[in-house]
């Protein structure tokens, strides 16, 4: 398979047509190796308008959605990142190719391991990975000017606009899997400006899968 071939194809008939025309977003998602990031046996479908499975009933974003979020988050070369949920490291990838730095997290330490040797595989350094609970012990003082968070939450929770520097941009998308939107929050000053983007499809983050609803 001609991965070169796929990989412009994704960015020409999945990226562009979801109004992702920012430059740097396109020459990162253009030059970073997605079929790296994914399971060997998957690895035709590394540029496929699907989420790939990873494992852990877990799996990437489409590459859409992906694209829209880098977009979004306006990330320039002096930010220092924040990512929750690493899975495979394909979008930790594109952060640190952005930025100045990126801590991403992720509560399975398999994925850290997959990712730590897949960004290993691409040249990036500047990225520091843990296995973190995402909803608990952040601790006082570690601010961030991105963060992007790649599962979903069933209501928006405060706690994450929290860890933002001024002028900082945070990306969510809130709702059930089914039914659910993006949205960004910028920090300004002591307010945050809170914008719904667009609808989507996302998998719940680790205990923050929607709770079932009983009809009688």
């Amino acid at each position: 398979m001609d991965m070169e071939q796929a990989r412009f194809n994704m960015i020409e008939q999945q990226i562009r047509t979801w109004e992702v025309l920012d430059d740097t977003v396109l020459q990162t998602m253009g030059s970073v190796p997605r079929e790296i990031f994914v399971p060997e046996s998957l690895k035709s479908l590394a540029y496929a308008d699907i989420e790939v499975p990873l494992g852990n009933d877990e799996a990437m974003m489409f590459p859409r959605v992906e694209g829209r979020m880098l977009q979004e988050l306006e990330i320039n070369i002096d930010d220092n990142c924040l990512e929750i949920g690493t899975g495979s490291g394909y979008v930790t990838a594109c952060m640190a190719n952005m930025s100045n730095h990126v801590h991403s997290i992720d509560i399975y330490e398999e994925f850290l391991l997959s990712a730590e040797k897949n960004l290993a595989e691409v040249n990036v350094a500047n990225v520091e990975l843990e296995q973190k609970d995402a909803f608990f012990d952040w601790g006082a003082g570690r601010k961030y000017d991105v963060i992007a968070i790649t599962g979903s939450i069933p209501e928006y929770l405060p706690m994450f606009e929290n860890l933002l520097e001024p002028e900082g941009r945070l990306f969510v998308v809130v709702g059930s899997k089914q039914v659910a939107h993006a949205m960004k929050i910028v920090k300004m000053d002591d307010d945050f400006i809170r914008s719904s983007l667009f609808e989507t499809e996302l998998k719940p983050l680790v205990g923050k899968e929607a709770k079932p609803t009983f009809h009688f």
